[in-house]
């Protein structure tokens, strides 16, 4: 009996072995088709992005997860490996940069959208002024700072430089730059009022009802902002092009548009 027990016992596990071996045979390619979508984008994304993921979403069931930062930061992370399938950056060269890294595929990438910048003052502030040379950024300062993206590396912020330098008063107030690590950051700290002024997309100004517009910057003072997209070279996801694909859709296009994007691609 006692050898009859331990048959059956074996016999009942190598059964239970050979399910459990099976098993993952069989869930791991639906499970893999489950993964979601993983973006890197630009700050000054967010509130587009999201909504065109959740739409995405509603109509395929299929799942987004997207990391919002500085481009420049997004570049680095997909630089040093970081898993991302999808690249959205909010300038042309930080593209570039991954580009001649071989880190996008090239057949992949398209100009997506288009933006402005603007000069922003909390939503109570009197200030006024005709964005032009000369124009006296310094005195609607008074005694507060300028807030900014960083000015060397983030898209925002390098934009609002030039346009600032083209005008001719960047020296005049470049000791009162308060930068932030994105353009979202340099939004907050105006919509809290620690900042009399910013510089942000104009789409930013748009999604932040603590805040109203002082000005647009001249398009011919700074170089032309344009959001490139791209597939990541490492990516597998077999749904991350046809989230691109999505992004491109006049679905994704009224969504861009209600917040304020130029849509580049048709």
């Amino acid at each position: 009996m006692k050898w009859r027990k331990r048959d059956l016992l074996r016999g009942l596990a190598a059964t239970l072995a050979a399910a459990a071996a099976a098993l993952p045979l069989a869930v791991r390619p639906a499970a893999a088709q489950q993964q979601p979508v993983v973006v890197f984008a630009a700050a000054s994304l967010k509130n587009a992005l999201d909504e065109i993921a959740g739409q995405w979403r509603k109509e395929t069931g299929k799942q987004t997860k997207i990391s919002y930062a500085a481009s420049s930061a997004l570049a680095k992370q997909i630089e040093a490996a970081a898993p991302a399938d999808v690249f959205i950056s909010a300038d042309l060269d930080w593209m570039d940069h991954v580009a001649q890294r071989k880190l996008i595929k090239p057949d992949s990438r398209a100009n997506l959208l288009g933006n402005r910048i603007v000069l922003i003052a909390g939503k109570d502030s009197k200030a006024q002024a005709r964005i032009e040379p000369g124009f006296a950024l310094k005195t609607l300062l008074g005694d507060g700072r300028l807030a900014m993206a960083n000015v060397d590396s983030v898209p925002a912020g390098k934009y609002g430089k030039a346009s600032l330098e083209a005008l001719g008063v960047w020296s005049s107030v470049q000791d009162r730059i308060a930068q932030a690590e994105n353009v979202r950051a340099a939004l907050l700290l105006v919509s809290r009022g620690e900042a009399p002024l910013g510089i942000v997309y104009q789409t930013d100004a748009a999604a932040d009802p603590n805040v109203r517009i002082v000005g647009a910057f001249p398009e011919n003072t700074h170089p032309a902002i344009v959001y490139p997209v791209a597939l990541v070279a490492s990516s597998t996801n077999p749904d991350a092009a046809a989230f691109v694909t999505y992004l491109r859709s006049a679905a994704a296009r009224s969504l861009f548009e209600k917040q304020g994007f130029t849509v580049l691609t048709k």
